[in-house]
């Protein structure tokens, strides 16, 4: 079979999984929908492997392909077709997503075993793999939007899975809320794409852009900003990233599918997509560029302090992705991809681990409340110091050789483009000692109660569920997580799927080592050879300068979070009394929230209760109202009329004859 087969197969697969599920949840026993699911997501993956090893089989510049099922509309010039596109990026991203959420469902068989909505899990699990498929594999504009908005759904859906939960809902509704104004950004691009060039499918396109715009003309400039806010509010960039955090209110498993292999990963993904156009416009990739800057410093001063386990790692992406956003602008298209790969390894991982030690300490997600599970839990803790060490870019580590690929790529476009090797390195500094704040904090000391009772008496604690967010008290009923905790040490199909991601944290990276091996680059080198950047190579001297840089940061850091939290664990406490008032700016997130609600929320909610107060009860209600009189008055003359007599039935219709008599005469003479 053609790669574009099996790439339908892969699309349709997970959409099967979760309609089976949907439908018979009634019927099929919980472990067999688990299965369902995960058999439907590990098929895709078989399928996108093969869809792989056809494109292999091609020549380079042969490895793009449009399939269409039919025509969706065409009539007027409007011609909209639905079908996928199969070449490098899109076959790199269905392997990734397919093959980072196989292990993710792998996870959630175990993890979620107890809780009272399994199926209905599974199923929006499915659906969410289905949308991140459609996304990338849309053929045109209007299906990138369908797969976009779907994806925006199924995040709504998952996050406030706990629906009884006040702070789920909330959570759910916020990233819903954000997420529309970002596919405003997409749609409106699209209708002046459309205006433009007449076309929505991508090869007609991104063939027509350079005949039709010319450098930064200011279409093509609008074009790209609006799909940078897209991009932004998809991938959680600033400002449009405050919806991330709270995003972690959904059970840990798809956290780790947001952050991991789906969702965030859109943003870059339609970057990489669209780079015909932003090549075009200079000055909105740089401005994707820098807010990838700013995004990634923000996020890791904000994990310094964060104490809530999942939310420090949700910051911890935000960072990453600001990475590959500026990978992607600035023309390193193939680092910054590899980045995506290999972050969907570690921070995959992370979660789960994550989410292991959260379940041993009965929900509680404080990690001032967490030590001593390197002894409690040693499986756990050891699959979570391998994605440390991959998130922090121990050297040769996976997120080692990817991460300082950007930045060796920053330095060798050189200009202003060196400010992002520079500040990229602290970066990185920062993430080495935030993500071994969490290591140091969690793992090694003497053990909490919680670990005590695992390491004493092998029970897993069960304390009364409560809100970790609010502190309120839960039952286990559908709305809420299920009465029993399940960690890694205990579940086959959990350990399973963290033991082979520890493995890609640690060496995923080894497949694209500069001066050794460049197959990524290679791979994806069809889709990005219009673009003049890619021209730019870092020689392999100054790649391995940088990658010596990036491990001695990497050291560095990692030696500061031991100071910090092992050899004078009374340090922390002297600094943010020292420095509260920073501590506090970073600890209430840059008041992002607070400005948004300042700057937006309020002044909407104004103009509503202005135009309830006013225009709708003055205006609509007086239309209303006025029209509700007036067929009133009309009703009474008519009831008047219709008296029910004969005669007088009679009377009206000779006064009506009689009337047209005259007006005849009248008009002959």
């Amino acid at each position: 079979m053609s790669a574009t087969t099996w790439a339908w197969l892969a699309l349709l697969l997970p959409l099967l999984g979760s309609v089976v599920i949907g439908l018979g949840f009634r019927v099929l026993p919980t472990r067999i929908a688990g299965a369902i699911g995960t058999a439907a997501i590990g098929l895709a993956f078989a399928c996108a492997v093969a869809a792989l090893f056809n494109l292999l089989g091609e020549d380079a510049e042969a490895r793009h392909h449009a399939s269409s099922l039919w025509d969706y509309a065409s009539v007027a010039g409007l011609d909209i077709k639905l079908g996928i596109f199969v070449d490098p990026l899109s076959v790199f991203m269905l392997l990734v997503v397919t093959g980072v959420s196989t292990l993710i469902h792998l996870y959630s068989f175990g993890y979620m075993q107890s809780d009272e909505g399994y199926h209905r899990f599974f199923s929006y699990l499915n659906f969410f793999v289905f949308s991140m498929l459609l996304l990338v594999l849309a053929g045109n504009f209007v299906l990138l939007i369908i797969g976009w908005a779907f994806v925006g759904f199924a995040s709504y859906a998952l996050i406030s899975f706990w629906y009884r939960r006040t702070t789920a809902t909330r959570a759910g509704m916020k990233a819903f809320v954000i997420n529309v104004v970002g596919d405003i950004g997409l749609v409106l691009a699209t209708l002046l794409i459309f205006r433009e060039l007449g076309t929505f499918d991508y090869g007609a396109v991104f063939a027509q852009a350079p005949h039709a715009f010319h450098t930064n003309e200011w279409t093509v400039t609008a074009i790209c900003l609006l799909l940078l806010v897209g991009a932004f509010a998809k991938s959680a960039q600033l400002p449009l990233h405050t919806w991330l955090p709270d995003a972690m209110e959904g059970p840990t498993p798809v956290s780790s599918l947001i952050h991991a292999a789906t969702m965030v990963t859109a943003g870059v993904y339609l970057i990489a997509r669209t780079h015909a156009l932003f090549v075009l416009a200079p000055t909105a990739a740089d401005v994707a560029a820098f807010t990838g800057l700013a995004t990634l410093l923000v996020a890791a001063t904000i994990a310094l302090v964060v104490t809530d386990l999942k939310r420090a790692i949700a910051y911890s992406t935000m960072s990453q992705i600001g990475y590959m956003i500026v990978g992607v602008s600035i023309g390193a298209y193939g680092a910054g991809m590899f980045h995506l790969m290999t972050h969907a390894f570690f921070k995959a991982l992370l979660f789960m681990a994550a989410g292991s030690i959260i379940a041993a300490m009965a929900n509680e997600q404080n990690i001032d409340r967490m030590s001593g599970f390197g002894r409690a839990m040693r499986f756990t803790s050891m699959t979570m110091l391998c994605g440390g060490l991959a998130l922090a870019a121990f050297p040769l580590s996976s997120g080692f050789f990817s991460k300082d690929e950007i930045l060796a790529y920053a330095g060798a476009r050189g200009g202003m483009y060196v400010i992002f090797a520079v500040l990229g390195y602290f970066g990185a500094f920062l993430t080495a000692i935030y993500t071994f704040r969490l290591i140091f904090r969690i793992l090694p000391g003497p053990p909490c109660p919680e670990a005590k009772e695992l390491i004493d008496t092998g029970h897993v604690a069960h304390e009364p569920p409560r809100n970790p967010a609010s502190g309120e008290e839960e039952d286990t009923d559908v709305g809420f997580p299920g009465a029993e905790h399940h960690v890694a040490e205990r579940s086959p199909s959990m350990r399973v799927a963290m033991a082979v991601l520890a493995f890609l944290a640690l060496f995923g990276g080894l497949i694209q080592i500069p001066g050794v091996d460049n197959a990524i680059a290679n791979f994806l080198d069809p889709v990005f050879a219009d673009s003049p950047l890619t021209a730019i190579h870092p020689s392999t001297g100054w790649s391995w300068i940088g990658l010596a840089i990036g491990g001695a940061i990497s050291l560095a850091g990692i030696g500061v979070a031991c100071w910090l939290y092992v050899v004078s664990p009374e340090a922390p406490a002297r600094l943010q009394q020292r420095f509260a008032t920073v501590h506090t700016f970073l600890f209430n997130k840059w008041y992002f929230d607070e400005a948004i609600d300042i700057v937006v929320v309020r002044p909407a909610l104004a103009v509503g209760r202005f135009a309830n107060r006013s225009f709708e009860r003055f205006v609509v209600d007086g239309l209303v109202n006025g029209t509700t009189e007036t067929v009133r008055g009309a009703g009474g003359i008519v009831r008047v009329v219709q008296s029910g007599f004969v005669r007088s039935y009679a009377l009206l219709l000779i006064a009506g004859f009689a009337g047209l008599a005259l007006y005849f005469l009248l008009s002959s003479s």
